[in-house]
């Protein structure tokens, strides 16, 4: 059981500063993940936290415990990376025991420690086998194995599936969670581009962006309750997309002018003083609906991608940031390509901000 806790935490490289004024707490039995683009600092943040990169300001803590200049060992961190990075020519359990040996535990606490591990990641059968006789999911698992059998206060996982391929990323997310389930008390901290590890995974998502954190919450919170554009567009796939227009009614629900001639709704409440008021508003894909009148946008369909499930439209007009405006509608649409398609979406699924910030947290 582990309570971590970062204050005004900064990484400096000589005069330039990666990651600044990193404040966050993290509660035991809590599986907290970090997303973001790539060079965002989410992988250096992370090996801040193992001791594996030096912290250049500010204080973290396990526990209440001062770990700024802890050695690694001694921080009670286990960490899976992104290579298995197992010895060839030990078998699994041999794998899985080595750190205990190494730590002068006997042969019975070894032995224990391993059968049990071996028993949550339902690796049992394969305890005598060499790494190169099993599969990339099998190895990964025998590097998480490795982790829980020194039963560490803190986990962490950096990209630890991003070496699988689709079938085997899926199978082994499942399994990590299976995990967590089986180890409630158990806190985990877990580093991934792919959103889908973060929204199933996640118990609260940590969005890094341009050296800080741009929000924290409940993968829900993040999806439902962006807090600005970036993390607007940055979780859901694909993005969210933004019109830009100008605000011409207010109260509980406000109306917006948009510049494509077209006009959106929101229950974002604004007042008066709103009136006039340059915003983008955000609609997610799957929130457009075909419009027979009314609509916040008409356009032509430039390219059409059917998945089965859903069918991607692509328009040829650009939104506010100058990409091509995506709807996602369920269910197979052939014939769409090249014709003029409109679209609505309900107020409460329409977003406002107003200079990359949602007015619905003013």
């Amino acid at each position: 059981m582990a309570d971590l806790k970062l204050v005004n935490v900064e990484k400096a490289y000589g005069e330039v500063k990666v990651l600044k004024n990193i404040n966050l707490d993290i509660k035991t039995g809590e599986l907290i993940v970090f997303v973001g683009p790539s060079g965002c600092g989410k992988s250096t943040l992370l090996r801040m936290i193992a001791g594996l990169e030096r912290i250049t300001g500010g204080e973290f803590t396990i526990d209440g415990a001062l770990m700024n200049d802890i050695p690694p060992a001694q921080r009670g961190i286990a960490m899976v990376f992104q290579s298995y990075a197992l010895y060839p020519h030990m078998t699994v359990r041999d794998n899985m025991a080595f750190a205990l040996k190494i730590a002068k535990k006997t042969a019975a606490e070894i032995s224990a420690a391993v059968d049990k591990a071996a028993r949550i990641l339902q690796l049992t059968p394969y305890l005598d086998r060499l790494p190169k006789a099993l599969s990339g999911g099998q190895r990964q698992r025998v590097a998480i194995g490795r982790a829980i059998v020194r039963d560490p206060k803190v986990y962490l996982f950096d990209e630890p599936l991003s070496n699988l391929d689709a079938a085997l990323r899926v199978a082994t997310r499942i399994e990590i969670a299976q995990l967590k389930e089986n180890m409630p008390d158990s806190t985990m901290i877990y580093v991934t581009h792919d959103q889908v590890e973060a929204m199933t995974l996640a118990s609260r998502i940590v969005v890094l962006a341009g050296g800080g954190i741009a929000q924290v919450g409940s993968p829900l919170e993040l999806y439902e309750r962006p807090e600005n554009e970036f993390v607007a567009q940055f979780i859901g796939s694909p993005s969210m997309n933004l019109l830009a227009g100008e605000i011409t009614g207010t109260g509980a629900i406000t109306t917006v002018k948009l510049d494509n001639g077209g006009t959106a709704r929101s229950t974002v409440p604004t007042t008066d003083a709103d009136k006039g008021l340059r915003v983008n508003i955000g609609v997610r894909p799957e929130d457009l609906t075909a419009a027979t009148a009314d609509s916040l946008f008409t356009g032509e369909v430039e390219i059409t991608e059917a998945l089965g499930e859903v069918t991607l439209l692509y328009f040829k007009r650009a939104t506010a940031e100058g990409a091509q405006l995506v709807a996602k509608l369920p269910g197979i649409h052939t014939g769409l390509r090249k014709t003029t398609v409109s679209l609505t979406a309900l107020p409460e699924k329409v977003h406002l901000f107003a200079n990359g910030k949602s007015l619905l947290y003013r």
